[in-house]
């Protein structure tokens, strides 16, 4: 697979930065998961995207022009104890022959070292707010400057936040990153397929969830990208169910909204299936609208649309079919003039994708919709949601929830779904099913 040029990053970083300034990030922490147990370590991501290093404890500093070398990281010493009980670590000159720092310190040093390398710069860039503990440390640090600039030190200039540019530069995925993400995106797709086939009433939705999760290990993907959403029933009107704890009934649809990361890179993939393997009448006329305003909404991608054309059309397609089955009437211009649909879709049909899954960058730029540029990666995931206490529909269409999601990226041409590898149509759901109950 393509190496990601962390290096070629950290460049670019900095000439956007310009001379005379620094950049300064912290890694992520390690998060108590009770008393003396830890969750899994997950690496800040702007942290992981201009470094590559994957330890906590660490702290990068970017200094433009800086003679002795314009990368520098902070991070633990090698500690013979520490690893036998935890793991290996880099240490200063791992980081420097394997991650291309030009100095490496110990993060213990920092206080004494950083404050030197922030003094007389016009400009700090950090990420206000991320992380608000280190942002006191920068705090204390040009506090420190500033009270020894009476005896000629030069004080640092004006902190700047570093997330908005740095953000739009995730925003375009490169080749290498959108290999992972396709990676991803077919273990998700081959974990989808297998639920489909183990799916049947008297399981749970633990059970199904645990499928996934195998085959995501399977694909070398070890962890989710987010918690499982595998919903049956009316629990599919709960937009982020996660308890994943009921039974599965004959007659019920079961909604599974689940992606898995690998190197970092997360996909993120829904289907809605009839748990006994057939849609029901009624399963089927609601399902057929999410899937069309899907499709439709999907074609609205291409360089120069921009990212509400996705969602208008999805809207306009939900809305027509909605009055088709008459659950709303009126003219469907006017309908969504006042929002009618939200009482049966209440979000926007996708969002960013990448190393979140819920990825940064702007979906508006000087008060306008963003425009789609190649590289970008989005879902499109329309849906309708009819609760069991939705008076607004005649009780037919009550219990029902159906999102169809898809992770796509835009190219030059178009677009091209990462995805696709796992049934969308009702016929291949069902002949899948179906299938599988036969062997």
């Amino acid at each position: 697979m393509q190496a990601i040029n962390f290096a070629a990053r950290r460049k670019k970083l900095m000439q956007w930065m310009g001379p005379n300034s620094i950049a300064i990030l912290p890694s992520a922490t390690e998060k108590v998961r009770s008393h003396d147990v830890h969750y899994p370590f997950r690496q800040d991501n702007d942290f992981w995207y201009l470094t590559g290093f994957n330890e906590p404890e660490a702290v990068a500093v970017l200094v433009p022009g800086r003679k002795h070398g314009e990368f520098i990281l902070f991070n633990r010493e090698k500690d013979v104890t520490q690893e036998i009980w935890h793991g290996k670590r880099l240490g200063q000159e791992g980081v420097v022959e394997q991650l291309g720092a030009d100095d490496a310190f110990p993060i213990s040093d920092i206080d004494d070292i950083l404050p030197g390398l922030m003094e007389g710069k016009e400009r700090i860039y950090f990420a206000f707010g991320a992380h608000p503990e280190f942002d006191q440390n920068i705090m204390e640090w040009r506090s420190q400057l500033q009270s020894q600039s009476v005896r000629g030190s030069e004080p640092p200039g004006e902190l700047v936040d570093l997330r908005h540019h740095l953000h739009d530069m995730r925003l375009i995925k490169s080749s290498a990153e959108i290999q992972r993400m396709r990676h991803a995106a077919k273990t998700a797709a081959k974990a989808h397929t297998e639920l489909m086939k183990a799916c049947a009433p008297g399981k749970t939705e633990m059970q199904m969830e645990a499928v996934l999760h195998y085959h995501y290990v399977q694909g070398g993907c070890r962890y989710p990208a987010y918690p499982s959403i595998v919903a049956g029933g009316d629990n599919a009107n709960i937009l982020h169910y996660v308890e994943n704890a009921d039974e599965l009934h004959d007659g019920d649809l079961l909604l599974v909204d689940a992606g898995c990361e690998f190197e970092h890179y997360a996909s993120d993939i829904t289907r809605t299936i009839p748990i006994n393997g057939k849609y029901s009448k009624e399963q089927a006329q609601l399902y057929d609208i999410v899937l069309e305003a899907q499709l439709a909404a999907i074609e609205m991608i291409k360089p120069g649309n921009h990212w509400a054309q996705i969602h208008d059309k999805a809207v306009e397609v939900i809305t027509q079919g909605l009055v088709d089955l008459k659950i709303l009437k009126g003219n469907v211009k006017e309908l969504i003039k006042r929002g009618a649909y939200r009482d049966f879709y209440m979000h926007k049909t996708g969002h960013w994708i990448g190393l979140d899954v819920h990825d940064v960058g702007d979906y508006q730029v000087h008060g306008q919709p963003r425009v789609l540029e190649p590289g970008m990666v989005l879902t499109v995931e329309p849906a309708l949601y009819i609760s069991k206490d939705n008076t607004k529909a005649a009780k037919k269409w009550r219990g029902i929830g159906i999102r169809i999601e898809d992770d796509v990226v835009v190219t030059r041409e178009g677009y091209d779904i990462l995805s696709k590898g796992v049934p969308k149509t009702r016929e291949e759901i069902e002949q899948l099913m179906a299938q599988a109950r036969q062997q």
